[in-house]
Parts: structure tokens; C-alpha cells; sequence
């Protein structure tokens, strides 16, 4: 983040609310300040800490305090300056500190007048977008935007009608000012308001209309196309949450999977990953970010609906067959003694489980209306009677049934009891079964402020026996 701007207008930018195309050289404005004129080279650092003790110097860190000397001989010769706070006036004695006096009347400098030059390049992105854009007329008026979401070199935002006119200085200034940004695009729907993949529609404000990003997340390696995929750049961290409950060796059923941003890094844990995804476009790239990563061995990829994929996925990997992974020591290969690259003995192996320990449905807008699919999950499998089944399972073995995580929107308070409350009563309505805050292993996690009235919560909760083994009609 930039440090502010010294005190005062003489370095504010210069305004200019009738600009429509961005002109850099309108940025350029010389304030007239004063400098200590080092005379020899080898006192700079000793009169730099002398003179920031004393507080005669800039007081910013955007600005390079030693400069050369403006007298154009003196600098051939590596004479330097150090630049001093705007009160400091070099004519007028009373402005200087004692530290400067004393070294002024030793002779280690002279106190000289100094015209900085200032332009573009020292201005931020909100100075910039201040001096042009009108400030808000009404006190609930939105400010000027100030942040963006990043994918890969992608920039994009969400701007208010407001600021349409001046769209396009907005992103010109955004990627001056951010050098890994090429492209800055406006979203011009809500995300999933047009299709049922969560894509949105979208305009080139800057750049190439070039949407195929790399980015990388929890040491992993994302590629696709952010025009016809979803990824969200602010569920980094939820991402991780959910990631560091999985242990190796679990299954878990990803059932909205998209790109992976939960079934890859979960891989590279060596847990077992069951990730499915509706869109075409995001399995394609799945199955990429698959390779790119070498999580083959862990992460299976499929492309059918969730609904169905709920129920199918339970019978599969009960009624599949054994999925064993060897896991071997890190090892180098040898040119001088070939003999010892033979494949070492694994140090375990890691073998599929025949039930899912966790369920991820990150589709916020409708996950939680997924819920009825669990239903009956385990009542009718073929060839394998209820009881059977029960026995694999907790108190008769370690394997307990799946903890179940659905990302859901509710409404926004400052304790989120209300809508934990709310949260839980939805649930129960889906899946016929009481669900309370009060329920062991229940939690209601606060995700993250997606609208002012607006919050995203990730439901957790375990699959009860009741709801599982379920008789449901066909």
C-alpha cells in the first residue's frame, strides 16, 4: 500500500473534473522547496540521520530523498542533495532546526533552494481518480471505487452507473498503477444472473480481451478462461479454511467443484477427491489443472449435475474397488551410479475409502436447496443391505458419516445469531430433520460481506443417521 502524501496541497494533485481521456502530462507540477547541499559524498548517510532526528527532512517514503545537485558541474562531480521539509525555507534561518544550523555553520552543507519535480508516476490510483472524478454530491453517494478483484493479469469491477463517464480513465489508471494487471474489465450483471454457471457478462475496459489467466493459490496452479468459468478471487481464504479440515487420506465429495480451487490443493494433501463441476467449460479446465498439478492419482473429475451427483457418487465409492496409492521417499536421480536409482519401497500406502468424510457445495445462491439429495443416501444400495452398510460405520468402526458443508447467503447483523438461527431452520426444512445451533458439529461460519444487507455463511453440520438411511419412495 502507498504512503500517504506529505501534508499540505503544494502535494496533492493537480485537479482537472473536466478530463475525459486521461492525459499523464496534466500530472506534472515542479513545488519549490529547499535541499542541504552535501559537499562531500561521505557525510550523506551521517547528515540524513542528523537531519531526520532533527525532522528537516521529506516526510515521505514515496519520494528518494538524495538527489543529485541541481547544479548541473557539482553533480559531474557525484555532489548530492538531501531534500528538506516544505517549512524549511533556505533563506530563512529561524525555519531550521539546530541539527541543520550546526551542520550548516561546520561546513558539511549549504542550504540551498530546490524546484522538485513531480508527475505522473508519484501519484496513486486514488489521487489520480480524485482529481478528475467528481467527489459524491450526496452523503450516501458511493465514494469512488477503490478496489478490484485480480485474477491472474485480469482486473475486474463492479462499477455503479455513477462512474460509466469516466470507466474508462478508472481502468487506464488502475493498470498504470498495478504492473500485473493487462486487462481491466466492468461486470455489467450479477454473477449466475444470465446462465446457471455462475459466468457473468462483461466489457474490455483496458487491454487485450484476453480472459485466459494463470494464477496460483495454496502452491497450486490455476488456468482457464475467467470469461466462461466461475472463480472467485475473495474465497481465497475460505478456500483454505475448508481445505485444512480435510485429512489425508479422506475422501471428499466436491460437489460444485469448478476449476478446483478446493479439489486440488485437498490433492495435494493425498486426499481422495471426488470433484464435479455442470459446466462443461470449467470441467475442461478441471481435468487441466488436474495434470498441471499431478494430482491425478488423488482428484477424479466428472461432469453431470449435483443432484444427481450427491446420490451417485455415496453408491460408487461404497460399491467401487480398491484405489490404493503408494507414497514413496523423495529421491535423486544418479548419473554416476545408475545402481541406486532403482524405485525405492513406498514408506505407506494409501488406500481409497468406501465413504466420504466430507461434502463441499460452494453454489451459495442455491446449494442448501441440494440438501434433499442426502436423503436417503445410503438406503438403496444395490447388493448391500442397510445393516451391512451400518456396520462400516461409527460406533462399529473409525468412519463416521460425511460432515456436510454448504455455502448459503442470508441476511447481515453484527452477531449473526438471527441468521445462524435462520441457517439452521432451512437445513432442517430441506433434509426433514431438526438442525440447531445447539446440534454437536454444527457450525455456522461467517464467509465474508458480499452486499451491505448481504452476508455469505458456510453451513457445516454431519450427515444425521436418520436422514441417510431414510426410506424414500421412488
Amino acid at each position: 500500500m502507498s504512503a500517504p502524501a506529505p501534508p499540505g496541497d503544494m502535494f496533492a494533485a493537480p485537479v482537472n473534473r473536466a478530463m475525459k481521456v486521461l492525459d499523464r502530462n496534466f500530472f506534472r507540477k515542479t513545488i519549490p522547496t529547499s535541499a542541504a547541499r552535501i559537499f562531500n559524498p561521505k557525510d550523506i548517510s551521517r547528515c540524513r540521520k542528523e537531519l531526520s532526528l532533527g525532522r528537516d527532512t521529506l516526510p515521505t517514503n514515496r519520494i528518494d530523498p538524495i538527489r543529485p545537485d541541481p547544479d548541473a558541474e557539482n553533480a559531474l562531480k557525484g555532489s548530492k542533495c538531501l531534500l528538506l521539509r516544505p517549512e524549511v525555507v533556505h533563506s530563512d534561518q529561524t525555519t531550521w532546526s539546530p541539527n541543520l544550523r550546526e551542520l550548516e555553520q561546520q561546513g558539511t552543507l549549504g542550504v540551498i533552494p530546490y524546484q522538485l519535480q513531480l508527475d505522473y508516476d508519484y501519484f496513486t490510483y486514488s489521487e489520480i481518480t480524485s482529481a478528475i472524478i467528481p467527489p459524491p454530491e450526496k452523503k450516501n453517494d458511493d465514494e469512488i471505487p477503490q478496489g478490484f478483484a485480480l485474477a491472474g493479469h485480469v482486473a475486474h469491477l463492479n462499477l455503479r452507473e455513477r462512474y460509466w463517464p469516466y470507466k474508462h480513465i478508472i481502468a487506464t489508471v488502475l493498470a498504470d498503477k498495478n504492473p500485473a494487471v493487462k486487462t481491466v474489465i466492468n461486470k455489467l450483471d450479477n454473477v449466475g444472473t444470465e446462465n446457471a454457471f455462475r459466468t457473468f457478462q462483461y466489457e474490455v475496459l483496458y487491454g487485450p480481451d484476453d480472459l485466459n489467466v494463470e494464477l496460483r493459490e495454496q502452491g497450486c496452479t490455476f488456468r482457464f478462461d475467467f470469461a466462461q468459468v466461475y472463480w472467485n478471487t475473495r474465497l481465497q481464504t475460505e478456500h483454505e479454511r475448508l481445505c485444512s479440515l480435510f485429512q489425508e487420506g479422506e475422501a471428499v465429495c466436491d460437489v460444485m467443484a469448478g476449476v478446483g480451487p478446493f479439489a486440488i490443493p485437498a490433492g495435494r494433501k493425498k486426499c481422495f477427491i471426488w470433484a464435479n463441476d455442470l459446466n462443461p467449460e470449467s470441467y475442461k479446465s478441471l481435468e487441466a489443472n488436474i495434470k498441471l498439478n499431478k494430482v491425478g492419482d488423488y482428484v477424479q473429475s466428472f461432469n453431470v449435475d449435483g443432484g444427481a451427483f450427491i446420490k451417485q457418487s455415496a453408491i460408487d465409492l461404497l460399491t467401487s474397488k480398491p484405489h490404493p496409492v503408494a507414497i514413496y521417499p523423495k529421491t535423486k536421480f544418479s548419473r554416476s551410479a545408475p545402481e541406486t536409482n532403482k524405485k525405492p519401497e513406498p514408506l505407506k500406502t494409501l488406500v481409497q475409502p468406501r465413504f466420504f468424510s466430507h461434502y463441499v457445495m460452494n453454489l451459495p445462491a442455491s446449494a442448501i436447496t441440494f440438501l434433499p439429495n442426502f436423503i436417503g443416501l445410503y438406503a438403496n444400495v444395490p447388493g448391500m443391505p442397510v445393516d451391512d452398510i451400518k456396520k462400516l460405520l461409527a460406533p462399529h468402526t473409525g468412519q463416521k458419516l460425511p460432515m456436510i458443508h454448504t455455502h448459503c447467503f442470508s441476511t447481515k447483523s453484527e452477531d449473526n445469531v438471527a441468521e445462524t438461527k435462520e441457517i439452521c431452520a432451512e437445513i432442517s426444512r430441506q433434509i426433514g430433520y431438526e438442525v440447531t445451533p445447539e446440534t454437536p458439529e454444527v457450525t455456522i461460519w461467517d464467509v465474508r460481506d458480499v452486499a451491505p444487507k448481504k452476508r455469505m455463511f458456510c453451513a457445516s453440520f454431519r450427515l444425521p443417521e436418520e436422514v441417510a438411511f431414510r426410506q424414500v419412495s421412488s
